[in-house]
């Protein structure tokens, strides 16, 4: 006989209850880009139409940064992500199209959920049903283009994106998501991605070179027959100094 997602929920949840902080609750939206697009990693559960974030339950022994970092792992396969909390969700029954009013499962509480963002390199993730049980589809989804989104998760990943985009006026962005070697375009890319916008490829060039967190090198990449963009890397030094201290302009 099929095991039901109802069924799934009830055998974990006495486990649960051991393991894990009552009330409280992690939900990710993980941020990769691959062939110029900006994409967030969702998932669907094994019953319905509706996609989510990775989430979980923070250790009782555990805090709660590092509980997001395992999160993380068991879903991506990858370490030393760039991870950020952003905001707190706890609308009153923001779990409700999930689970029934007063069903006594413990997963059914009113669990306030803490938003973290993650910055990946795409080619580095190994993506990860941990939860088989629970979950069929693990996918990479435009930004531009989400499904439906299970209880408040679009909301979560709309806020996301209003904090990153806030943060690029104060704080570099990039280092987890392109490869080792990039050309300008690529970068002034993922920026217009975030941005949803347009830039000037001037201003943005100058303004990117006066951070002094890019190495120009003797190399190109040849595009068609008239077009070698120079290739760059991040100085991993200065832009950590600026990560911690942050930049004077905006954009």
């Amino acid at each position: 006989m099929k095991e039901t997602l109802r069924n799934v929920f009830e055998k974990r949840s006495g486990e649960y209850t051991e393991l894990y902080l009552t009330h409280i609750s992690i939900d990710c939206v993980v941020l990769g880009f691959h062939e110029g697009l900006l994409k967030i990693l969702v998932l669907k559960l094994k019953e319905g139409s509706k996609w989510s974030l990775p989430g979980g339950y923070v250790g009782k022994e555990e805090d709660i940064d590092d509980a997001a970092i395992r999160i993380l792992r068991e879903r991506t396969g990858a370490d030393h992500i760039f991870l950020k909390q952003f905001r707190t969700f706890g609308k009153n029954h923001r779990n409700e199209d999930i689970f029934e009013e007063n069903s006594g499962l413990w997963m059914a509480q009113r669990f306030l959920s803490v938003g973290y963002y993650a910055l990946i390199d795409f080619h580095k993730v190994n993506l990860s049903l941990d939860l088989a049980e629970i979950t069929v589809i693990a996918e990479w989804k435009d930004v531009k283009n989400l499904p439906e989104m299970m209880m408040d998760h679009r909301e979560i990943i709309d806020q996301a994106l209003i904090y990153m985009r806030r943060g690029l006026n104060y704080y570099p962005i990039g280092l987890n998501l392109l490869p080792e070697r990039f050309t300008m375009p690529e970068l002034q890319q993922l920026y217009e991605s975030i941005l949803n916008k347009k830039l000037n490829r001037g201003n943005f060039y100058r303004k990117m070179m006066r951070y002094d967190i890019l190495t120009k090198l003797d190399e190109c990449r040849k595009i068609g027959a008239h077009k070698s963009p120079h290739l760059y890397r991040f100085n991993i030094d200065n832009y950590q100094k600026a990560m911690e201290e942050g930049f004077k302009e905006s954009w």
